[in-house]
């Protein structure tokens, strides 16, 4: 098992596993290590026929198993199990070698750690991936940060896993130095957020002023992605909205629970954006809204306060009305695209990262869950 993988994956729940299938599909032997050995072996087993795989069982064997200079890729949760990971690695490997860290990590423990490593001769690259399980598997986009050397031995890697632009570029490019990957990452996120925020209030309007049923609504969503809202949200939307639950015959829409869960990122993109003293607006309410999803008796008393009702739309009424909130989610849109690059600008000259603005909506054109 001396040095005959490309790649190296540790961490083999669902991203992890799909991020390795990616690597072998494209022609990349990978080594992989868990440590649950039996998510090693069910890997192997079931996925062997998709390419090469080199099944490690101990740290030792996962490092010996990887040509040089190393590149291991981590995928476990972030926060302390991924300092765990890079110290229990770490001391088994030489200078030049690559920790790629491909979890969700606040930027400033990628820069923390990327600079613990540098002072050891080890490359440490924080890369932010989206796409979710899906994108794994057959094509995110990637944002790595780190250092040019870094990328010289990664980016080709990378660049052959990576979603494809429909001009056939990679969506993936060198970010920047240190945490810039997941910072850029961390804004994608929050873009994301603002981005789902906005196309649930076009529908709380097409719902309770157009009048229209969810039927309707995700037909008026299938017509919009085929113009200038063309994107990935708004085709899954439309998808979910058409959606009948088999058990009752209801509308899925309508018997969900109506409580959003959020992750660290779009949280952390309206700290740092305090930080930076970037106005995010529409980010920060998209935040704040997942978080008073969660105040269910707070929303059900609120519900019998008095306010205005909806005053019935005639069908050309309706028309024209669902017209005017595709412009206003249009224009919304921009406006939190725009507030997320100011906040990526703001970020690169705070921390010295020379990020290249064009590169990073380049790379966002597919794979991501943002793309459009």
């Amino acid at each position: 098992m001396s040095g005959t993988a490309q790649i190296g994956v540790t961490g083999l729940a669902v991203m992890g596993r799909n991020l390795a299938r990616n690597f072998a599909r494209n022609g990349f032997t990978v080594a992989v290590h868990n440590r649950t050995t039996a998510k090693t072996d069910a890997l192997v087993e079931e996925f062997g026929d998709e390419g090469s795989f080199v099944a490690a069982r101990t740290p030792e064997e996962f490092v010996a198993a990887l040509e040089r200079p190393r590149r291991l890729v981590i995928m476990v949760k972030a926060g302390d199990p991924t300092d765990a990971v890079i110290q229990e690695f770490a001391p088994l490997l030489e200078k030049g070698d690559v920790i790629i860290d491909g979890g969700n990590a606040h930027f400033e423990d990628t820069r923390r750690r990327e600079k613990q490593l540098r002072g050891r001769g080890i490359h440490f690259v924080g890369v932010g991936i989206s796409g979710g399980e899906e994108g794994a598997l057959n094509g995110p986009s990637i944002m790595p940060g780190g250092s040019a050397e870094s990328y010289a031995s990664l980016g080709p890697l990378l660049e052959k896993i990576a979603a494809k632009a429909k001009d056939g570029t990679p969506c993936t490019t060198h970010i920047g130095p240190d945490g810039a990957g997941h910072f850029v990452k961390m804004v994608h996120n929050g873009i994301e957020y603002a981005d789902m925020q906005l196309i649930a209030e076009a529908y709380d309007l097409l719902r309770t002023v157009a009048g229209y049923s969810p039927a309707k609504i995700a037909e008026t969503f299938r017509g919009w992605n085929t113009g200038r809202l063309d994107s990935y949200l708004i085709e899954i939307t439309a998808e979910v909205l058409a959606h009948t639950d088999a058990a009752t015959g209801q509308p899925f829409v309508d018997i969900v629970q109506d409580r959003a869960e959020q992750k660290g990122t779009g949280r952390w993109t309206v700290q740092i954006a305090l930080d930076l003293g970037v106005p995010v607006s529409g980010i920060a309410e998209a935040v704040f809204a997942r978080s008073l999803s969660g105040h269910a008796d707070l929303r059900e008393a609120a519900k019998g306060l008095a306010g205005p009702s909806a005053t019935p739309l005639g069908e050309a009424e309706a028309a024209a009305f669902a017209d005017r909130v595709e412009q206003a989610l249009y224009a919304s849109k921009i406006v939190s695209y725009t507030q997320g690059f100011h906040q990526i600008r703001a970020g690169s000259e705070a921390y010295d990262w020379n990020i290249d603005l064009g590169a990073v909506a380049a790379i966002w054109r597919a794979g991501c869950i943002i793309r459009a």
